[in-house]
């Protein structure tokens, strides 16, 4: 069992652990639980009755969120031609060709997203097993030829959900610092994005619980039907 220090230890005493709040009573909480010395992230994890083992049930999805995460990701394109201008007018952080493949290739990692442009993905795709999750790919929409779109997308806020192994969507909704009103924004665009993914093959309650909590403080339990109220 993992030993909590003193200032955790405390910050339990605020509320009570049990307990379901509607979500702005939980963004309210989370920022007075949110006591480190730097601007912490708001965690959501959205547990799903699905079966993660079946492969039509895992959920995944694209949504942009309307006040962004709070983070700035960092870009990297593989590019040729005017496809490198159009990146780099977007904001992108890195734009290469062959010299940024051999530089992952090498071991880099330097980025939170990689986009390619469909021509290049045959000398990126013997970096498969190397990139991982990272790996470019048409169905999240990072192989494609309108690369200054995605690229602007992902700089303002654009976030990918999908299931984990044990069926729960972890995501960051932005920081402790945004307006509580700007948070459930994102939340429920979130929620909402997720509600329109469910698998056609699932059975029963869809969304099982809900968690909020800061970066460095401890989760708050969600009132899942009250959050639902929000996007119907």
């Amino acid at each position: 069992m993992t030993k909590r220090g003193k200032r955790y230890r405390q910050l339990l005493e605020l509320y009570d652990k049990q307990q379901a709040f509607p979500v702005v009573e939980a963004f309210e909480l989370i920022k007075k639980l949110a006591t480190a010395k730097f601007d912490e992230s708001v965690d959501v994890a959205i547990v799903l009755g699905i079966d993660p083992r079946k492969s039509d049930q895992r959920v995944r999805g694209l949504v942009q969120l309307p006040y962004g995460t709070g983070k700035k990701p960092i870009v990297a394109v593989v590019a040729k031609g005017e496809k490198v201008r159009e990146a780099e007018e977007a904001g992108a952080d890195y734009v290469g060709s062959e010299d940024l493949i051999d530089r992952i290739d090498k071991g880099w990692k330097g980025f939170d997203y990689l986009v390619a442009t469909p021509d290049m993905m045959r000398s990126l795709s013997k970096l498969g097993r190397k990139l991982g999750p990272l790996m470019p790919s048409p169905r999240n929409g990072t192989v494609t030829n309108e690369i200054g779109e995605v690229v602007r997308q992902l700089k303002i806020g654009r976030l990918d959900f999908r299931t984990d192994p044990q069926g729960v969507v972890h995501a960051v909704i932005g920081k402790v610092s945004f307006p509580t009103e700007h948070l459930l924004e994102n939340f429920k665009t979130l929620l909402d994005a997720i509600l329109k993914a469910r698998p056609s093959t699932q059975r029963g309650q869809y969304i099982r619980s809900i968690t909020l909590s800061p970066t460095m403080g401890p989760s708050v339990k969600v009132d899942v039907q009250k959050a639902m109220q929000l996007v119907r």
